[in-house]
């Protein structure tokens, strides 16, 4: 690893959420935070929920995002790898953003060694076993016959249809006064419970749009990712520990 280069997560993004009516300013500021890491980003890792909604027919992709993509694309250009993990939102990633714009795609959590250290990496849903209505739903959505069904659709009645879904979603429902006790969480007890059986230096996960950085044992972390709606929020590592900050436009950070 290169002196001085960094590594970058960041999640919950939701370009182009029908819920939101700041799309095209929280994207320039998306686009203008990629400018900002490219030169010394060792890698990058999208984890999930880049995208509100994202569906690939065999001839068509999803309209707009043309500032993001093409800075990601310059970047894997670069010889930079970009990690795409599918969130609940952005799951319907076929063949074009890998072959297109280069992403290396993880359909599910990615356990890796970075510098030195262990990472667990996922976008954070499914977690709780016991959740088994949000997991059949989750079964439903990777289903290869529901996706082959979705893609007969016209794409203007489809993405109609994932817009009016997005709409009623949990994204549409934000409530941040309520009282957030991470250790509550499932992402936590998840992490805590893995722990007994794999040696892990940092978990981290998106999907709450909460920012949260706390020990679970023995030195081992969990970072929450926050979101790019209200927190504009990102974790980097430097080789020696990962931290959560914000960014409020170039030279703002």
């Amino acid at each position: 690893m290169t002196d001085g280069k960094k590594i970058y997560f960041i999640s919950d993004v939701h370009l182009g959420a029908p819920a939101l009516n700041n799309n095209r300013e929280r994207e320039q500021l998306f686009a203008e935070w990629l400018d900002y890491i490219k030169d010394d980003a060792a890698e990058l890792y999208l984890l999930g929920d880049i995208f509100d909604f994202w569906f690939e027919y065999r001839k068509v992709v999803p309209r707009g995002f043309t500032r993001i993509l093409g800075r990601l694309a310059d970047m894997t250009d670069r010889g930079i790898p970009v990690h795409f993990f599918a969130g609940n939102h952005d799951l319907w990633v076929f063949d074009y953003l890998p072959g297109e714009v280069g992403l290396i795609i993880h359909p599910n959590e990615f356990v890796t060694d970075l510098m030195g250290k262990k990472f667990y990496l996922a976008h954070g849903d499914g977690l709780d076993p016991e959740d088994k209505g949000y997991l059949f739903l989750k079964k439903i959505f990777s289903s290869k016959t529901l996706q082959w069904i979705f893609a007969r659709l016209h794409p203007n009645f489809a993405f109609h249809i994932a817009h009016q879904w997005s709409k009623s979603s949990r994204l549409s429902k934000m409530e941040r006064s309520k009282e957030f006790d991470i250790r509550n969480e499932n992402m936590f007890k998840f992490a805590a419970g893995y722990l007994e059986k794999e040696r892990i230096d940092y978990f981290i996960f998106g999907h709450r749009h909460r920012m949260a950085d706390l020990e679970i044992k023995n030195n081992a972390r969990l970072i929450l990712l926050g979101d790019w709606i209200t927190n504009f929020s990102y974790g980097v590592f430097n080789g020696e520990r990962v931290t959560l900050t914000t960014f409020n436009g170039l030279g703002n950070s």
